[in-house]
């Protein structure tokens, strides 16, 4: 009996000892004078090396991070490496990275087997797509369809992104915000003419003006005295320069703004052009005569030495319209109703107050909501019309 309570005593001593010195080991290594860090390595790489300082990998101070430039936006549907053709003269293009139909060929119908045929009045092109979920080519016309969504043809006539057609006549002379929203804005300088007895102008868009960034696109028809298809009465204007859009090869021209590629390109001959800025906006752009025999059927009493060319276009954009302004651009909102009277044979609609600017190249209109940047010059010099 005697012999187990010693041995249970000399058990606890032992336990006491062992106790003892794990405590002074643990002062020795997690207090502020001991030299090594809270995980046992001794080197100071924690967040507290012992010496009640904090290490160099940790010294406070937020760093920023490095600013990476924006991407150039590339248009997704048309973001692919052109191809040889197969021998039976389809085109073919390969679609590069980040695209829905990523490194896939498509070929162009037997339907239409080029891109861009040179005779566009009688042959439908092929449009390679690779943002479509299908990856196919399909024929299209490359000219615009007034009487499709987002036209604006005539004198003016407008088809809303509602499907509804209405006449906006502004004021000869005039520019107004077709659309508008936060990233960019177009405008349109309108042209005209009052004969006597009537009480307001004959109207029609003689140039477009597209802003975005820090940018200008500017596309207008020249004035002519007499009309010839095989003249080219177009002029096209990148930030202030006269660009030329090449007739032959590619027949096309390309600009980069700061995030966005711009693209121009011919879809005949002479006077007329496909429009693209990448994320924003298409549009197919023609320009047009007021020939004699519409001159005589609508009684416009235009003089004989103008031609009174202007355009006729269709747009097509490439972003979110839900908050969208301009003439045009209203009509694409969601839960828009038109104001227009419908059954009638000119339903038109107002709101030239809402909606003019001081210039081709002006934000100022009531309802504008893109901002150009305060030092870009607001000029169009020698490329509207003041008639």
């Amino acid at each position: 009996m005697g012999g187990k309570k010693w041995s249970i005593l000399v058990a606890i001593f032992i336990l006491l000892i062992a106790m003892e010195a794990a405590i002074a080991q643990g002062q020795g290594n997690g207090n502020d004078k001991g030299k090594g860090n809270e995980n046992g390595k001794g080197k100071g790489e924690g967040s507290d090396d012992g010496k009640g300082k904090k290490n160099k990998k940790d010294d406070g101070k937020d760093k920023k991070p490095k600013e990476k430039k924006p991407k150039k936006q590339r248009d997704e549907a048309s973001d692919y490496d052109k191809m040889s053709a197969l021998p039976s003269g389809q085109e073919r293009g390969f679609c590069r990275t980040n695209t829905t139909c990523e490194f896939k060929t498509i070929v162009c119908p037997s339907e239409c087997a080029e891109r861009k045929p040179k005779k566009n009045k009688k042959k439908k092109a092929c449009f390679i797509d690779c943002s479509s979920s299908t990856c196919e080519a399909t024929c299209k016309v490359r000219k615009a369809n007034c009487d499709g969504y987002g036209s604006l043809c005539y004198d003016p006539r407008f088809v809303g992104g509602d499907g509804v057609m209405f006449y906006f006549h502004g004021a000869k002379g005039g520019n107004f915000a077709i659309v508008s929203d936060e990233e960019f804005q177009i405008n349109a300088h309108f042209i005209g003419s009052r004969p006597q007895g009537r009480t307001r102008d004959y109207t029609w868009v003689q140039a477009l003006g597209v802003m975005f960034d820090s940018h200008t696109l500017v596309i207008a028809a020249n004035r002519v005295s007499h009309w010839n298809d095989k003249v080219d009465s177009l002029t096209v204007k990148w930030d202030g320069e006269v660009i030329n859009v090449p007739t032959d090869g590619e027949a096309e021209w390309r600009g980069n703004g700061d995030e966005r590629e711009v693209v121009v390109e011919r879809t005949d001959e002479t006077n007329s052009v496909r429009v693209t800025v990448s994320g924003l906006v298409e549009m197919d752009i023609s320009v047009k005569p007021i020939g004699e025999q519409e001159n005589k059927v609508h009684n416009y009493q235009l003089p004989q030495n103008d031609a009174f060319a202007h355009l006729e276009t269709q747009f097509r954009f490439k972003k979110s319209t839900d908050k969208f302004e301009g003439v045009l651009g209203q009509t694409y909102r969601p839960g828009y109703v038109s104001p227009v009277k419908r059954g009638v044979a000119m339903p038109m609609m107002g709101g030239e107050n809402k909606y003019q600017t001081l210039s081709l190249f002006s934000t100022s209109c009531k309802r504008c909501m893109f901002q150009r940047p305060s030092t870009i010059a607001s000029t169009e010099e020698g490329l509207v019309a003041q008639y």
